[in-house]
């Protein structure tokens, strides 16, 4: 996908996750984030296209000494729903005011302003998923979005380290877990080695791993978010589930 469709499904999934909240309790807690209610998930979702929308208008070369940003944040939690569309909104005048193909400092493999599109487009999906399930629905992602965004989540893995410091402990002489798309193409390798761990390279697909996951590519993104169990009938595993939950276990997002 290109950076002009990651703007288009941000403002697409916003409107989903509003659609979801607006008429709902937001008392009601989210099973997916332990601890938290809907008026959490919704003021936590905002507050990211806010705060990506200030990286992005300030073109950061550099990682942000401060994560202080004027939220504009209702005084009642039952206005939160349309704070968000606000906050798209803000996010979209960012994206049309940015080069997104520019230079510019992100905490993931692309540097580029590019990334911070991306990885929003990313985090509001999973979230809308969130509340979604929350409510009792079941998400329905798009199957392009879905491989995009498995892509997205392996890539930057590597680097998430600062918040997400369990990764820190996806280590092994030199084992291999797969994840591999049941409806369409979509086949991706990750390598542990001693010293990390990260995609393997294209030529390297045809290696047997030694855990492979197979499912559909929406279930296969929440199961790399936490949001599905490995053990779920949408998956069939083959191979080490040891290993297989080892990586579970580290990878938290």
């Amino acid at each position: 996908m290109k950076p002009a469709d990651h703007v288009a499904a941000v403002a697409a999934e916003t409107a989903r996750f509003v659609d979801a909240v607006k008429q709902a309790d937001l008392s009601t807690p989210v099973p997916s984030c332990p601890g938290w209610t809907l008026a959490d998930l919704t003021r936590h979702t905002g507050s990211v296209h806010r705060w990506f929308s200030v990286l992005l208008r300030q073109r950061v070369q550099q990682p942000p000494a401060s994560r202080e940003v004027d939220l504009n944040l209702p005084e009642q939690p039952g206005d939160y729903p349309d704070w968000l569309a606000r906050s798209a909104a803000e996010s979209a005048d960012a994206f049309a005011a940015t080069d997104l193909d520019g230079p510019m400092w992100a905490w993931g493999a692309d540097q580029h302003a590019r990334f911070w599109v991306r990885r929003m487009l990313f985090e509001t999906l999973v979230h809308r998923a969130d509340a979604e399930l929350a409510l009792g629905l079941s998400p329905r992602i798009d199957r392009a979005l879905a491989v995009d965004g498995i892509d997205e989540f392996l890539t930057n893995l590597p680097f998430a380290a600062v918040f997400a410091p369990r990764t820190a402990g996806l280590r092994a002489p030199d084992r291999s877990i797969r994840f591999s798309c049941t409806d369409g193409e979509g086949d991706w390798v990750v390598r542990l080695r001693p010293d990390g761990f990260g995609l393997a390279a294209a030529d390297a697909e045809a290696r047997t791993a030694d855990v492979t996951v197979q499912g559909a590519a929406a279930d296969l993104l929440l199961l790399l978010y936490g949001r599905l169990n490995r053990e779920d009938d949408a998956f069939q595993v083959l191979g080490d589930e040891e290993l297989l939950a080892h990586w579970v276990a580290d990878s938290a997002f």
